[in-house]
């Protein structure tokens, strides 16, 4: 006789069990590759060769970029690639109206015209090591403020534990939400140089519309060069300095790309979430994401408006506007596939599959659900205030000066404090309109007083409801705010002369004292931090405790899934395929686009879909040299099925032999919820094909010595 309550138990796991699977995603210490994998989806290479502390590997070829995103080595000259959105601050530093290297690019000729990028660095991970026995010693029956207080003491440690060149330094990492720890020997190297850019009409290609967005075509790459003491050492920038030479580069490949070739990604990916509860995907689904969403959305349009016609606009806020830009829309799309994925209903199956294995799962679920459900409303606050504050950049200045007041009553400013604070301020200051931001600000008061509870807004905060109304008022208070840059304050303004504006800090507090914004930043602040901030925050160390408890009994409990630790802006290797999509019903992508699709989506004069004359040229006349694939075109862009997040821009997509073959820059849209929940139908990692980066190099920028320098693979 059949056993139909054993059927039933079966068929209601199963599904939980096969979401869950491997079907390769993932982000791998490198020290810890499931090799055997690797090499079943195609690796010809070893784990070893990707890391290896005893001689070269390709780890020493991968660095963290200015501490956000990553780029590789691809000469013995430390000639350096990455994406040109993660060198677009540096590239609109060095732009202005009369040298607009933003729109028209930028490509040194030789070595000498390469330009200095002060405070930019690069990281290489010269070791990795598990320190999870010295970091939770003595741990085991302590909680709360006592547990951290010995893990802190025993990660200084393990830190004493390495024996450190004077360049340099080890930080400790807790993984699976501190269950385990890592420790990573980092050089910091300071001497970083742009060496060319492409315009931003190939860079940023499709822009806004088509960010996260799949068919691409955006050349988004850039180059800089390291540069070293004469001993190849770390130092500061001086024109005494020279190329750094490389332990290892990674050779470019420009062979054809197959469907199903193996792939894989090394880079820093920055904060994942895969291993939440049902109940907190449900709450950034429902209520977190949209409201982000919503404060974002009324900045943007503002902005855009103000940006298309006016020139100096559009280069003070470009690289601010794509920042703002680049999360709104990830968080659509990550609220569109959590739904698409039934993301929360897999997590609900897959902790009733747990709980069936291990009773004792029930009670840390139950508290989950219990602490979330009471956490929500502050959340959200939380949510919105933080939003409103960032995208309202009065409010940021404004906030920014309270800390300062309070902190120079206080007697905590002395000259060095205050040099950094006021250094900080001005560096602020270029890229700030206090007119058109009041505007924004205005229609964000709007925003906050119309979605927040009372119990949250400071008093008589309803009289900021309507924005048209708010538009003449903040208007007045911004024009006549020293903290705007729009009223003097001892002759100068702080965004002209900032020194002598707090050269007699006591009567410039005094004076601030009044300022409606500040008072108004004061009242928000005061409400936030009296209804909201605590709250969240002594809610969350609980949930933290059970998150840890839940992290540690799944990997008990559940033998047949393969766990790998959230990202969290250390070294990872991600692993697939070249693949297309099937993203909706009757919707099929294809894996690669060709510089034919950029024809296909030029609008002549368009901000986002202008095609340069040149790159029109090179096309009519198919001028493609050893550039084009088999079908008689440049690729551009493609697809594969590797595990990235934000922080994996700029890594290297290498081939089955440790090749270079695209530059990770995106993801598509439909499965930006991979954060939260990879789902191999939908995820898609988009990456510039070297095809199309070698070409630009080579015949739309003339830049051919920089050709020369690379090891290229036909």
């Amino acid at each position: 006789m059949i056993n139909t309550r054993k059927v039933l138990i079966t068929a209601l796991l199963l599904p939980a069990a096969l979401a869950f699977g491997q079907q390769y995603g993932g982000m791998w210490i490198p020290t810890e590759l499931n090799e055997k994998e690797m090499k079943q989806l195609g690796m010809k290479i070893s784990a070893k060769q990707i890391f290896d502390t005893s001689k070269p590997s390709i780890k020493d070829a991968v660095v963290q970029f200015n501490g956000g995103c990553t780029a590789e080595i691809i000469s013995p000259q430390g000639l350096l690639l990455t994406n040109h959105h993660c060198g677009y601050g540096q590239i609109q530093s060095h732009s202005s109206v009369q040298n607009d290297y933003l729109t028209d690019g930028f490509w040194a000729k030789n070595m000498t015209g390469e330009l200095p990028n002060p405070g930019v660095t690069v990281d290489f991970i010269a070791d990795i090591k598990e320190v999870t026995g010295t970091v939770l010693a003595g741990t085991q029956n302590l909680e709360g403020k006592a547990a951290e207080e010995l893990i802190n003491k025993n990660i200084e440690k393990a830190k004493a534990a390495f024996k450190l060149e004077p360049w340099q330094k080890v930080v400790v990492k807790p993984m699976y939400y501190g269950n385990k720890y890592y420790a990573y020997v980092i050089e910091t190297y300071k001497d970083v140089r742009l060496v060319g850019a492409p315009p931003s009409s190939i860079g940023k290609f499709g822009s806004d519309t088509d960010n996260w967005v799949w068919p691409r075509h955006t050349g988004d790459f850039a180059m800089f060069r390291i540069y070293a003491d004469k001993n190849n050492k770390p130092a500061e920038y001086s024109k005494d300095n020279v190329p750094y030479k490389p332990k290892y580069f990674l050779p470019v490949s420009i062979k054809d790309k197959q469907e199903n070739d193996f792939t894989f990604v090394f880079g820093f990916p920055g904060r994942t979430t895969e291993y939440l509860p049902a109940i907190a995907v449900e709450k950034v689904m429902t209520e977190i994401d949209p409201a982000m969403i919503s404060v974002r959305e009324v900045a943007l349009k503002t902005l855009d408006a103000k940006m298309r016609t006016d020139a100096a606009t559009r280069i003070k806020y470009a690289s601010k506007y794509a920042s703002i830009a680049n999360y709104w829309k990830k968080w659509i799309g990550e609220v569109e596939g959590l739904k698409k994925s039934d993301a929360v209903g897999k997590k609900q199956r897959y902790e009733q599959s747990l709980i069936a294995k291990n009773a004792t799962i029930k009670p840390t679920i139950d508290g989950l659900n219990r602490l979330y459900t009471e956490q929500a409303p502050y959340a959200l606050n939380r949510a919105y205030y933080t939003e409103v504050v960032r995208n309202a950049e009065t409010l940021t200045l404004a906030n920014q000066y309270l800390s300062f007041m309070q902190n120079y009553e206080a007697g905590k400013i002395d000259s060095k404090t205050m040099t950094a604070f006021t250094d900080r301020l001005a560096g602020f200051y270029k890229n700030y309109s206090g007119e058109l931001d009041a505007v924004v600000t205005a229609e964000l008061l709007a925003l906050y007083a119309n979605k927040t509870p009372q119990q949250f807004l400071p008093a008589n905060f309803s009289q900021y409801k309507d924005d048209k109304k708010n538009i003449p008022v903040i208007e007045e208070w911004s024009k006549n705010s020293i903290i705007t840059g729009r009223k003097a304050f001892n002759g100068a303004t702080v965004d002209t002369d900032i020194n002598k504006v707090f050269a007699n800090p006591t009567e410039l507090i005094k004076t601030l004292k009044n300022d409606p914004i500040l008072k108004l930043a004061a009242a928000m602040r005061e409400a936030y931090l009296s209804s909201t901030d605590a709250k969240v925050s002594s809610l969350q160390a609980e949930i933290d405790v059970l998150q840890k408890k839940y992290m540690a009994q799944q990997m008990e409990t559940d033998k047949d899934r393969q766990f790998f630790p959230d990202a969290n802006s250390t070294l990872r290797v991600t692993y697939g395929q070249v693949k297309g999509s099937n993203p909706r019903d009757a919707v099929t992508y294809g894996y690669q686009t060709h510089v034919a699709g950029i024809m296909e989506k030029y609008i002549p004069g368009d901000y986002e879909f202008d095609v340069p004359k040149k790159l029109i040229d090179l096309y009519n006349s198919k001028d493609y040299g050893i550039y084009k694939d088999k079908t008689g075109d440049v690729p551009v862009n493609f697809t594969a099925t590797n595990h990235t997040t934000g922080g994996n821009s700029g890594s290297p997509a290498l081939d089955a032999n440790g090749n270079l073959i695209g530059l990770n820059f995106d993801r598509q849209w439909e499965g930006t919820m991979s954060d939260i929940n990879f789902d191999p139908r939908f995820s898609r990692n988009i990456m510039v094909d070297t095809k199309y980066i070698l070409f630009i190099i080579d015949k739309y920028a003339d830049a051919k010595w920089l050709i020369d320098e690379m090891k290229i693979v036909k």
